[in-house]
């Protein structure tokens, strides 16, 4: 190691890796993560995909990033702004260089700024020398020269193949520059590529040789110590929002007793639960890719019908084609869930950001009056929980239940406690008993239990249970065709009723912070993080201020008119123009401030910071 080389201690550091769609930069930042994770750091991380599947290469259209923070404490963000930016070119250093700390470190791969790549991302002037990143220590590496020289007896790959690798060498600096171990991703390199031993080879060589370029040169004056993370006792492992779903999902069925069958349509960023539930035959998970969006909706009624647990995944423009089969999933009364993993809209959109903005289309995006149970995660581990908690809400009221994560949450990860699950209560579920055939009783479909307002969950072919079943207007008790007034009315009540009634059944919402004071900042879904982080900065500061969070949107939590007369005023930050806010000023009849934010990209803890200074000058 060079003798000039010191360690700076610290307790976090943001690390951005930026490059071309095709230069493995999320697996080069989930390599990076796993490593830290496995270290025993607290993560969060934030990947920033590309909206084209190929953008023309060397442009800004085509950069892809992957953002991690890591740290010596409890965090609940991917941080603010990068520290340390490792760019592969030069439109990945023009995307970047907006959000990177003044004064942090840029590692570049000086031999892709050639003339070509300069004007592809719009530099009149090469930026290593014309003084512009004059503010930055700038660290000069001729990777893609350095990694072909250390696998130029590798005769079996072409020069082409060889770049690929390119990526592992930048990744062995950035771990020699944070004293992370290589065992894990070589691990990992042998077993993903054990059918290619040529490629191994390549990765592994090329992943020592950047390791072992910061050991050997005086290039580096700084390198970073992280020390692990004292977590409370348990297994973990680092999980995305989707993977945490789907095991949720899984989880709920087993504990229920029932097959999980999840037919889906494949859209950005849900796919990613299709691709982890596909795989688990031996858990009595059946998987359905449907032809479209209308076809997976009608073949998870069909399923719910048939007595399974029945799920669906979308996003928003999904759930809009979904709308009709779901106000008919409402009027059958089935139990179902289906989960939004919401982008920016709308239309196509913005299908690799994300956003809160389909809160209305939850609500409201059905004809007629067709109220339904509205849950969101708050983090991408929270997600299992929420999954569990959606079936339960479904199995309790008969009644389809929908999940608004998102895609921060869904492509975000962070360390998981894994639970015990003999400590997950049991989903009860009741089915009506066959009849004899001598019964002169009738099968009521829609006697309802007097407590929650759930019907009956009949299993077709059943003895004795036959029932007339549609999406036409319904009689009381029978569910026969009625076009009466007064059935209209009663069957349209019974059913808002009995997803209000799930409020005593759900947890009252809790308070960060002073119970009574001058203001107080509520959120949902996916911007957790970084408003309870500034709040807790705020507190700290000796500010008069506290958080809630919503995860059950509806019915909202009993107690919440309660908890917001407490405060002088409140104020909603959301990845929208101001929806929650909205819906809380029509229930409340309360002096709400709206806080929005659209820029498909999540809140920053220094964005919620800057408005409560603004509110509590």
């Amino acid at each position: 190691m060079s003798e000039e080389t010191q360690f700076k201690e610290l307790d976090s550091i943001v690390v951005r890796f930026a490059g071309d769609s095709g230069d493995g930069m999320q697996l080069t930042g989930t390599q990076f993560t796993n490593t830290s994770a496995v270290f025993g750091n607290d993560i969060s991380t934030m990947p920033d995909f590309p909206a084209e599947i190929r953008a023309p290469a060397g442009t800004l259209a085509g950069v892809s990033g992957f953002q991690v923070n890591f740290s010596n404490s409890d965090i609940l963000t991917p941080g603010d702004s990068p520290q340390v930016l490792v760019a592969m070119n030069p439109a990945a250093l023009k995307a970047s260089l907006g959000e990177l700390e003044r004064g942090g470190t840029i590692v570049v791969n000086t031999d892709a700024f050639t003339r070509t790549n300069l004007r592809k991302a719009g530099y009149e002037t090469n930026p290593l020398e014309d003084e512009s990143l004059a503010g930055y220590q700038v660290i000069e590496v001729p990777l893609t020269s350095m990694n072909r020289e250390a696998l130029k007896d590798i005769e079996s790959l072409s020069t082409k193949e060889k770049d690929r690798s390119q990526n592992f060498f930048a990744l062995g600096i950035v771990f020699w520059m944070f004293e992370r171990p290589m065992e894990t991703t070589l691990e990992w390199v042998q077993k993903k590529f054990s059918k290619r031993p040529d490629v191994v080879e390549a990765n592994t060589r090329a992943l020592q040789a950047g390791f072992f370029f910061g050991d050997t040169t005086r290039t580096f004056q700084q390198r970073y110590r992280v020390r692990p993370a004292e977590l409370a006792p348990g297994t973990y492992r680092k999980v995305t929002g989707n993977e945490a779903m789907a095991m949720g999902l899984v989880t709920a069925a087993y504990k229920m007793g029932k097959s999980l069958f999840y037919g889906t349509y494949p859209i950005t960023p849900a796919s990613d639960i299709l691709h982890a539930l596909a795989p688990l035959r031996h858990f009595d998970v059946r998987t359905f890719q449907a032809e479209d969006e209308i076809a997976a909706m009608g073949s998870i009624i069909g399923a719910a019908f048939g007595g399974a647990f029945a799920v669906t995944g979308t996003s928003g423009p999904g759930v809009a084609l979904k709308s009709e089969g779901m106000g008919l999933a409402i009027a059958l009364e089935l139990p179902m869930v289906i989960v939004n993993v919401q982008r920016g809209g709308p239309s196509t959109g913005l299908p690799t950001k994300t956003e809160q903005s389909d809160l209305l289309q939850a609500m409201f995006g059905r004809n007629g009056e067709s109220p339904i149970v509205v849950l969101a995660p708050q983090s991408p581990a929270d997600c299992f929980d929420i999954a569990v908690e959606a079936a339960r809400c479904a199995m309790r009221a008969t009644t389809p239940v929908l999940i608004l994560s998102d895609g921060f949450l869904a492509n975000s990860s962070e360390p998981w406690a894994v639970p015990n699950p003999d400590e997950i209560a049991p989903i009860t579920i009741s089915h009506p008993a066959p009849k004899d055939n001598g019964s002169d009783e009738p099968f009521l479909p829609y006697a309802r239990d007097e407590e929650t307002l759930a019907r009956p969950w009949a299993i077709p072919g059943t003895r004795g249970l036959e029932h007339r079943i549609g999406g036409l207007s319904k009689a009381p008790l029978t569910g026969n065709v009625s076009y009466n007034p007064e059935h209209h009315e009663t069957m349209t009540r019974d059913r808002a009723e009995k997803i209000a009634r799930l409020a005593e059944f759900l947890p009252a919402q809790e308070v960060f912070g002073p119970s009574h004071g001058d203001l107080l900042v509520i959120s949902w879904g996916g911007t957790f993080g970084a408003v309870r982080s500034a709040v807790t900065k705020a507190l700290a500061n000796g500010r008069s201020v506290a958080h809630v969070h919503l995860r059950y949107l509806n019915p909202l939590p009993r107690n919440l008119r309660d908890i917001l007369s407490n405060y002088k005023q409140i104020v909603v930050p959301e990845l929208n123009g101001g929806q929650l806010a909205f819906l809380l000023r029509g229930r409340f009849a309360l002096n709400i401030q709206s806080y929005p934010k659209m820029h498909a990209r999540p809140f920053k803890i220094s964005e919620i910071t800057a408005k409560i200074e603004e509110l509590l000058p």
